[in-house]
């Protein structure tokens, strides 16, 4: 019976699974692993470290670095060239054209608040910009333009004696590179019976004034409103229309003074069959905050009893998304969307808004996304589609509007992305994919980590090709550091064919976003100034580590000895590993293990290799190597820790001799 105890037995690993943390050590599979750092399980016998991170440079061969503190990072194409663009801290948006290296300014300093702030892309000729507070802007590369397109044009006077259609003429927009918008006029008996726009333009910071020509008659005059998407802005509502009023050019609509404002509203009342049927607001003013403290009063005209009240913007943009031909922006639990073709027209018939008031959207919107012929209207725990838009007969646009998850959604904005035909995202407890209508939790793996991610830090993700395998990456903050177990610092978690590993691409690096390279999807980072090209540095040292599960060897009642470890590697250049043997109690001591060999005589002594300058010159190992070391531990479980800074590192296997004990 001595003898049998004292029998070596041997394990060797070399079909790798993902990490997982959801189970202990001791019971995850053999094939798994506890923890996975900067090493990809690409297959069988197949786990290679990844690269470190590369600076990115300008045409000048200067390392980019933002002007002030990023809060976000996307990337767009603009003319058939890639750009990333970094809104930061103090209201400015920069650039970075891939194509040219170029950096430059979207927005200067102030132009935008400090932090979410949205952006998408229009066709392939400009982004879109949304700010939670400030509105709506476009830029094409050259010109930003706000978005103050026109809204509603109507007729104070609609005078008398016109023959034909006369021209409507708005004047022209505000900012540099806006476009003027257009309307016209229909006629009918002598009078203008209505007006429709055919370009509600673009860059009108201010109302613009519209003059009435042409057509035979005279008389008309027309008056036209502002959308801005601004939050602080004032519009009006008539309560009671009143009657007897017969001089629009006399009739009076007063916007009460209010403590807070800065900019005061002015509006104009639009008369019909002697009451006050509408009020176009010549100027929505700024920096109302509160509904019920703003005062409309309407006098003159010759009427009475007319009344009205104020609304006030007070809901702030949360997101942008181009879908099925048209820009939709949402704001509290609503989304608006403009006319078909058009970034900027949300008059015309074929624009609207829709409000989502069912109870499975407990809060506000956080976030669009158009992928795979959807529009998703993501809440903190639930998520619609829109789905079908089409034109009516009469101009009007209907589509549908499913709730597909009445439980699950995210309050993470920037996780959520496309891949493949689903879509993923990450939540406070998890990642999901949503395929159709079904909603999946992937992250099982991951659920021990979970609970050790600072959620007060931004969480983003994307997409990026790793050994010619497009994964999906989430970047957060980790509140230890699992190596050190002390400083925090940010990871990502790299998921592919239902597997998970983690990277390290920079303790700091708080944003990351997706852009295609050479038509190689790549991931971009920031520390907050500086911009990364991720996974790109084939040279630089990066810092692996492999965690095994504790393995029973079979029999998870008896005590086993360690007597050996072998790793199998292939090393494209010289390096050293570290490993310590693992029980479920404690770790051995670290071993060493030299990618480097030496040369010896016939007496043993080592022979040193001299360079000109008397420097000694290592002979480095390269192509496969088994390294292999004596070991001391004991335990039921035996696994082993293996870390690195070598790049180019492939691993091919974990091998362990040991010698089985007592039972119990």
């Amino acid at each position: 019976m001595a003898a049998a105890e004292q029998k070596k037995s041997y394990k060797v690993i070399k079909a790798f699974k993902g990490v997982n943390t959801k189970a202990n050590r001791t019971s995850i599979d053999e094939e798994e692993f506890s923890w996975l750092e900067n090493a990809q399980p690409v297959g069988a016998s197949n786990l290679k470290v990844t690269n470190s991170r590369s600076t990115v440079y300008d045409s000048g061969n200067t390392a980019v670095t933002f002007g002030n503190v990023v809060t976000a990072l996307t990337s767009y194409s603009i003319n058939n060239q890639d750009y990333i663009f970094a809104p930061q801290a103090d209201g400015r948006i920069e650039y970075y054209n891939i194509a040219t290296a170029t950096k430059g300014n979207v927005a200067v300093a102030g132009t935008f608040s400090g932090s979410g702030v949205s952006i998408t892309q229009w066709k392939n000729e400009r982004i879109l910009i949304v700010d939670p507070d400030k509105g709506y802007y476009t830029w094409d590369a050259t010109n930003l333009v706000s978005v103050g397109s026109v809204g509603p044009v109507a007729f104070t006077n609609t005078g008398s004696g016109y023959t034909s259609a006369p021209t409507v003429t708005i004047s022209a927009p505000n900012n540099t590179g806006g476009v003027q918008a257009q309307a016209q006029a229909t006629v009918a008996n002598g009078t203008i019976t209505s007006v429709t726009i055919t370009n509600a333009g673009s860059g009108y910071t201010s109302a613009p004034t519209v003059t009435v020509s042409g057509g035979g008659g005279s008389g008309a005059n027309a008056v036209a409103g502002l959308i801005t998407f601004a939050t602080g802005t004032v519009s009006v509502l008539v309560t009671n229309p009143g009657t007897g009023y017969t001089n629009a050019a006399n009739t009076v609509v007063t916007i009460g003074n209010v403590t807070g404002w800065t900019t005061q509203a002015t509006a104009t009342a639009i008369l019909s069959g002697g009451q006050v049927q509408q009020v176009v607001m010549t100027n929505p003013g700024a920096g109302y905050t509160n509904s019920s403290n703003v005062v409309v009063t309407i006098t003159g005209g010759g009427g009475s009893n007319a009344t009205a009240t104020a609304v006030v913007n007070t809901q702030q943009n949360s997101s942008i998304a181009t879908f099925s031909g048209r820009v939709w922006i949402s704001f509290g639990r609503t989304v608006a969307y403009s006319a078909a073709g058009s970034y900027s027209d949300f008059t015309s018939v074929s624009a609207g808004s829709l409000t989502i008031t069912d109870s499975t959207l407990h809060s506000n919107i956080y976030q669009l996304l158009s992928a795979n012929n959807f529009l998703y209207i993501f809440g903190d725990d639930s998520i619609n589609v829109f789905s079908d838009v089409r034109v009516q007969s009469n101009g009007s646009t209907i589509f549908t509007n499913t709730n597909v998850s009445a439980s699950v959604g995210t309050k993470r904005p920037m996780t959520i992305f496309p891949y493949f035909r689903s879509v993923l995202f990450m939540n406070d407890y998890g990642v999901y994919a949503l395929v159709g209508s079904t909603t999946t939790k992937i992250s099982d793996a991951l659920d021990g980590l979970f609970p050790s991610i600072d959620f007060s830090y931004p969480a983003t993700a994307g997409q990026v090709l790793l050994n010619n395998i497009l994964c999906a990456a989430f970047n957060f903050r980790q509140s230890y550091n699992e190596t050190t177990q002390n400083t925090p610092r940010f990871i990502q978690a790299v998921f592919f064919d239902k597997k998970w590993f983690f990277t390290s691409q920079g303790d700091t690096l708080n944003y990351i976003a997706s852009a295609p390279v050479g038509g190689v999807t790549t991931l971009y980072g920031t520390d907050g100034n500086a911009l990364y090209r991720l996974y790109t540095n084939t040279t630089g040292n990066v810092s692996s580590t492999v965690k095994t599960a504790l393995m029973a060897m079979g029999d998870p009642i008896r005590d086993k000895q360690a007597l050996k470890i072998g790793i199998e590697g292939t090393l494209t250049i010289g390096g050293n590993l570290t490993a310590t043997v693992d029980s479920e109690s404690a770790s051995s001591p670290p071993y060493t293990l030299n990618g480097i060999t030496t040369w010896t005589n016939n007496s043993g002594a080592t022979i040193a290799w001299l360079n000109n300058s008397s420097l000694q010159v290592p002979w480095l190992y390269s192509g496969f190597i088994l390294f292999k070391t004596d070991a001391q531990q004991w335990g039921k479980y035996l696994g082993q820790t293996v870390t690195a800074t070598v790049p180019g590192l492939t691993y091919h296997g974990f091998e362990f001799e040991h010698e089985l004990r007592a039972r119990f």
